[in-house]
């Protein structure tokens, strides 16, 4: 059998595209089938965080060959974010105050460049723009040392929660790696608790809890410190983990919380194992 020449190559090439388009054509037809039966432009934001990690997860399991995981993720991201703005249009919005490069890569890989960017100066703006919009997204960049509590304004009840934690999967040298928090209104149907995030507030500090923390699979994910001992915690745990057992952990240390305060949950983040990133 001869050996397929150039030509028959780039026809080939030619097919996948045209079947790949095909295909966005179809889903597209479903989406909107789905919008009809599900009333989405009627109920508010259309992002189903836990259904786009496991989606994100199996894709890293399954994927093999020549085309880096890069790519693949950010195509998939793109076609799943698009499509859930089709369904019901949102914006994601990003305080600046963790610097516009590492927010706009973050925002433009997860979402793509059909879902508007917002910028705010402060992380205040973001969660109330959040909460004053049908669907929106707000996204938080994190560091263990924070420059302010915003998780200060995630605790009323009808304040935005964490829904989700970016990117769904991680591994070294990440394009768009910066941890980010993901803030919509509150989710019912949606939500998930495989990691649950408190806000915890503190009058003194007793620098032995961390490592109790850590055996019981809790982590300081940011802190701001107000003098030497009053610190307001950003602390995730998991799922199984309630209000009170956080209040007695700390109170066995000694320390008194003025504030245990949930606000909000995500899906397990999934390592992506080294001999993958090369396909």
């Amino acid at each position: 059998m001869a050996e397929p020449s150039l030509a028959d190559l780039r026809r080939e090439i030619d097919r996948l595209d045209a079947s790949m388009h095909d295909l966005l054509i179809e889903r597209g037809a479903i989406i909107d089938r789905l919008i009809e039966v599900k009333k989405t432009q009627d109920s508010g934001s259309a992002f189903r965080p836990g259904r786009e990690a496991s989606m994100m997860k199996v894709l890293a399991e399954r994927h093999r060959g020549l085309l880096p995981f890069d790519t693949i993720e950010s195509i998939w991201r793109i076609i799943i974010s698009t499509f859930t703005y089709v369904q019901a249009p949102y914006s994601v919005h990003a305080s600046l105050e963790a610097g516009d490069d590492r927010m706009r890569d973050s925002a433009r890989f997860h979402f793509g460049f059909t879902v508007p960017y917002v910028t705010h100066a402060h992380a205040s703006d973001v969660i109330k723009a959040v909460k004053h919009a049908a669907g929106d997204l707000g996204i938080f960049a994190f560091n263990r040392q924070a420059t302010a509590p915003w998780w200060r304004g995630l605790d009323a009840p009808d304040a935005p929660k964490i829904i989700a934690r970016l990117p769904f999967v991680e591994r070294p040298d990440h394009p768009a790696g910066t941890p980010v928090f993901v803030i919509s209104k509150p989710l019912t149907d949606a939500a998930v608790r495989d990691s649950v995030i408190f806000h915890v507030e503190t009058t003194n500090w007793n620098e032995a809890i961390v490592s109790d923390l850590a055996k019981n699979n809790l982590s300081i994910e940011a802190e701001f410190h107000e003098g030497s001992d009053i610190r307001s915690l950003l602390i995730s745990a998991s799922g199984t983990f309630t209000s009170a057992m956080v209040v007695q952990l700390f109170a066995d240390h000694k320390i008194s919380t003025t504030t245990v305060q949930e606000i909000g949950s995500h899906a397990t983040r999934f390592q992506l194992q080294s001999q993958k990133l090369s396909g």
